[in-house]
């Protein structure tokens, strides 16, 4: 499982002169990520919380001449969200 701080302070690896995700497209939706899992972790509720469908469904413009980031390592923590969501979920957090 992976906590809503632990969304919040996450590092990817940037890329340059290879294909990456959008940085600010990634962050936008990492914002609402960390709202859901906060939502499920305290009961605060910030808006529509994320359903995992959404999180493994969810797609990036990509870069290649300009930085992004590491499509790998994105990818793999967005795994991580959507375990945690269906987690929350089967215990009735969200």
């Amino acid at each position: 499982m992976i906590s809503a701080e632990q969304v919040l302070t996450s590092r990817f690896k940037p890329t340059r002169f290879s294909v990456g995700y959008d940085q600010d497209e990634v962050d936008n939706f990492l914002d609402r990520v960390v709202a859901t899992l906060r939502h499920a972790e305290s009961g605060q509720q910030t808006g529509s919380p994320l359903q995992p469908n959404e999180v493994s469904s969810a797609r990036f413009a990509t870069t290649k001449w300009r930085e992004g980031y590491d499509q790998a390592q994105v990818d793999a923590l967005l795994g991580e969200v959507v375990a945690t969501i269906e987690h929350h979920r089967e215990r009735g957090a969200l």
